[in-house]
């Protein structure tokens, strides 16, 4: 099985530079207080303990991801999508780095292996702005509005952070499904690759 990471912007309008901390801006946009925004993150940070992750929200530094997006594209097309992308994550939720910084990407690039000034020479342009898109696009007409959400074979979703075993039996269903039904008998002759083999009758 082969995954792919693709673009998705929870806030495309976020700045680059943010005052605020995640708690006071959870705070802001839902009309709570800063204790019920802790709170409500709390889970998600038990959740991620679980699987051996240690996110440390209070000093984390929100920023705009745009960058970072056009980044983990540039890792794609060197076989690194996989390596970019779980940098810039660790980066963000457990480093508190600031990921919207051009240098902190470019640092992040040469740890997986990119060439620095190439990194930087994309960043400091508009590269890959449309590769971002039009994943972004692609997300909008499969209806996708938030994020985990998982497509498989362009036609299974399973939405949300879920346990081990919700992906299983998902995957497993999903093999059963596609498994071929053959709707004759083998009455037919069988080719391969030493060749033809015709059944007799």
């Amino acid at each position: 099985m082969e995954v792919t990471y693709r673009c998705f912007e929870l806030d495309p309008t976020m700045e680059r530079d943010i005052k605020e901390n995640m708690y006071e801006l959870l705070a802001k946009k839902y009309g709570m207080s800063i204790a019920q925004a802790k709170a409500n993150t709390a889970n998600m940070v038990k959740m991620a303990e679980e699987v051996g992750l240690e996110y440390q929200l209070d000093t984390l530094i929100l920023t705009n991801t745009f960058d970072a997006h056009r980044l983990t594209m540039y890792a794609k097309q060197h076989d690194l999508s996989k390596e970019m992308t779980e940098r810039i994550l660790r980066a963000y939720f457990t480093e508190s780095k600031h990921i919207g910084d051009h240098e902190t990407l470019t640092e992040l690039a040469v740890e997986v292996g990119l060439n620095r000034e190439a990194v930087k020479e994309m960043l400091a342009s508009d590269g890959l702005s449309e590769a971002v898109r039009a994943d972004e696009q692609a997300a909008r007409q499969y209806g996708i509005t938030g994020v985990p959400f998982f497509l498989i074979n362009k036609k299974y979703a399973l939405s949300g952070a879920q346990p081990t075993e919700v992906f299983v039996q998902a995957l497993k269903k999903i093999i059963a499904e596609d498994e071929i039904t053959v709707l004759n008998g083998q009455d037919g002759a069988i080719c391969d690759d030493e060749g033809c083999e015709i059944p007799k009758k």
